[in-house]
């Protein structure tokens, strides 16, 4: 059938080779590190730390070949193409800034900002210097979300009702930690909900309307929320996100045709599968090794043909996601310190 011929996503090994820039060693520099200089030509040149002795450490575990002891020193470099920026979503605007105002594009992890706001004047920044700026929302670089969306955009499910996928994860709900702290942009919907909710729009655009019921902690951030988004001709999105339970994760995109079933943890690499109303399921074989990869090397192409931004998250698409986080935020009465000045 057509419909089943996927689109190939470009392989990350092709990917012209940059020199790689990152600001704050964490657990999600970790893995970006190992998967670029596991599955592609681009290697990381250079690492900040506001900490000189764990810049080093990090440098050193991934025979990285600086270090640096804070952000101004590393967007200073003058060999260093893009920074990849892995810090709290409360310091994510100061440190892409000032990657901008040193001439660096930069890669975001999602969530891009703590608001819309931020992010629009992220992106009039990168404007301003003709410079690529994009969100790490790693999953829609990936194949098996160019699948699915294929798969609706050919028609193969007919006029899709509803899609629904959850993130839910047992997380450390000590008061110390950052994912408790208001002042970091703590909360299950920045960290868990980032990902669905950037599903939901990749599948289906910009909702009319947004609802959200949830359950704050002692701190003042967001411990889970039920959400509903409503899209135009009647179709419908929902999402549990809850960062004090785990389960399944997976997603179902339902249509008047046929049905896809992405498996638990749905945002990771997976195969699909695809069920005809009337015929027997076919899965689609998308899984791939790694994940990180693809989004460096979606960065590495664009910054080398010239492009500001990516076709696979447009700045409008962060900044549109962004919104549905701030409306939800406002029903639950979620704000962070840094908004309330």
């Amino acid at each position: 059938m057509s419909e089943f011929a996927i689109p190939a996503t470009p392989d990350p090994a092709e990917a012209p080779a940059i020199n790689w820039g990152i600001i704050a060693p964490g657990h999600i520099a970790n893995r970006f590190t190992r998967e670029v200089h596991q599955y592609t030509k681009s290697r990381i040149l250079a690492v900040g730390s506001r900490d000189l002795t764990r810049a080093q450490a990090f440098a050193s575990e991934y025979g990285i070949e600086r270090a640096y002891g804070s952000y101004i020193q590393l967007v200073s470099d003058p060999d260093i193409d893009a920074i990849y920026v892995a810090n709290p979503h409360s310091e994510h605007h100061a440190s892409a800034m000032l990657a901008l105002d040193a001439g660096k594009p930069v890669l975001v992890e999602k969530a891009f900002a703590m608001n819309a706001a931020q992010a629009e004047e992220m992106f009039a920044h990168a404007v301003a210097g003709n410079l690529f700026a994009c969100e790490a929302m790693w999953s829609r670089f990936l194949p098996h979300y160019t699948a699915t969306r294929h798969l609706i955009e050919t028609g193969a499910l007919g006029q899709i009702s509803g899609v629904h996928a959850d993130h839910t994860q047992s997380l450390n709900l000590d008061p110390e930690r950052r994912m408790m702290n208001a002042s970091l942009a703590g909360g299950a919907l920045l960290d868990l909900g980032i990902y669905p909710l950037s599903f939901f729009h990749y599948l289906l655009g910009t909702p009319v309307d947004v609802h959200a019921e949830g359950v704050l902690t002692t701190t003042g951030v967001d411990l889970r929320e039920a959400i509903t988004l409503h899209f135009s001709q009647g179709r419908y999105a929902q999402s549990l996100v809850d960062m004090s339970a785990r389960g399944t994760n997976a997603a179902t995109i339902t249509g008047t045709e046929a049905r896809v079933d992405i498996p638990g943890w749905f945002y990771r690499p997976q195969d699909v599968t695809f069920t005809p109303l009337n015929g027997d399921p076919v899965t689609l074989k998308t899984a791939v090794e790694g994940g990180f990869q693809f989004q460096a090397a979606e960065a590495a192409r664009c910054i080398k043909d010239g492009h500001t931004q990516s076709s696979a998250i447009s700045w409008a698409d962060t900044v549109e996601v962004l919104r549905i986080t701030d409306a939800i935020r406002a029903q639950l009465g979620v704000a962070y310190p840094q908004e309330r000045k």
